[in-house]
């Protein structure tokens, strides 16, 4: 082995190493409040005006803002009187409560639930199953009532979903025309953000959110403005009751929740109950067919090991997932971005 090698090794294991340590940082200044406060003030402030601001420690906030600084979550500069600091275009983007494109809930469900989850990731490669019962003492049976144990819990997951749709979905409403399916059932619609992305984009089209009872009256009492006539509602549970006809059928980060088996029981009820000539949408993360990569993807799939029944999946898998259930002309379009879309035809 070379000695560029010895250097390299190393200095890569200690990169994964702390990436835990990175996302802690990150986690930590946005519960905090830290880029909230420097997008909302006129100008750059010391480490000791943000402490006394947020009321947390000196020395604590000073080492916390610092690490900011190393991860280009922030931007310091040195006067007279000490270091001032200020948030740069990603953290006012991303990591501010107010901007459109925040990602702040979406990351405090990573940092308040998903982490608790994967301090088990040990035992869920060991027994094959999801870590509710151990993270959260619930059973893990019923993979969304311990997704939506409580009313809090629920809201914390849903905007998590909004805030990935504000910078992934207008992407994967528009891989495809959409204008050719006026009537549209969103399964597993959740707080509608990609109803909302699916108006906007098509304004002849109507969506309905199909969710169970309690995801509905929350998205209606804190998601969708009921002046909004062209999304409604639909309580139910997809697998239990039946699913009305409609011209498409948006399944977004529904299948990658459930084994193969439970996906094409879905699908062939989504196929049965599709209008001739429609279809169904699929908007997942997908595998390289050699699941070489992306890493996203592969982290995410371990993600469903810890917390559903399901996982990532090739092209290729969801293919034959839509295939079984009697779906035709399946056309997959990749956006670039986190997720992809995939078109069947019945």
């Amino acid at each position: 082995m070379s000695s560029a090698e010895d250097l390299e090794y190393p200095r890569l294991l200690i990169q994964y190493q702390n990436g835990f340590l990175i996302s802690k940082v990150m986690f930590a200044a946005c519960e905090l409040g830290v880029f909230d406060l420097l997008r909302e003030s006129e100008d750059l402030l010391t480490s000791k005006a943000i402490a006394e601001q947020l009321g947390s420690s000196f020395q604590g906030m000073e080492r916390l803002l610092d690490a900011c600084v190393g991860l280009k979550l922030l931007r310091a500069e040195v006067r007279k009187e000490g270091a001032f600091y200020g948030n740069t275009e990603i953290s006012n983007l991303y990591l501010t409560k107010s901007s459109p494109k925040s990602q702040y809930h979406n990351l405090m469900y990573y940092s308040k639930t998903i982490y608790l989850c994967w301090h088990y990731l040990t035992d869920a490669v060991r027994e094959g199953k999801n870590q509710y019962e151990r993270a959260f003492g619930i059973s893990s049976k019923d993979v969304f009532e311990a997704l939506y144990r409580s009313e809090e819990e629920m809201i914390k997951f849903m905007y998590g979903l909004n805030a990935i749709w504000s910078i992934c979905g207008r992407d994967v409403i528009a891989a495809f025309d959409l204008s050719l399916f006026p009537v549209i059932y969103d399964l597993g619609g959740g707080a509608g953000a990609l109803a909302q992305e699916c108006v906007s984009l098509y304004p002849n089209c109507s969506v309905t959110i199909f969710d169970l009872p309690k995801v509905v009256q929350t998205a209606k009492k804190h998601f969708v403005s009921s002046e909004e006539r062209r999304i409604t509602f639909h309580e139910g549970d997809f697998f239990a009751d039946p699913i009305p006809e409609a011209d498409l059928y948006i399944l977004a980060r529904i299948l990658h929740d459930w084994a193969d088996e439970k996906c094409v029981q879905l699908l062939k009820k989504v196929q049965k109950a599709c209008k001739t000539g429609g279809g169904v949408l699929l908007v997942e993360t997908l595998l390289n067919e050699d699941r070489s990569g992306p890493l996203e993807s592969q982290l995410y799939s371990i993600n469903m090991l810890v917390q559903t029944e399901g996982k990532e999946r090739t092209p290729a898998e969801y293919s034959s997932l839509l295939t079984a259930a009697g779906f035709r002309e399946i056309e997959i379009k990749k956006t670039g971005k986190l997720y992809d879309a995939i078109l069947g035809r019945k």
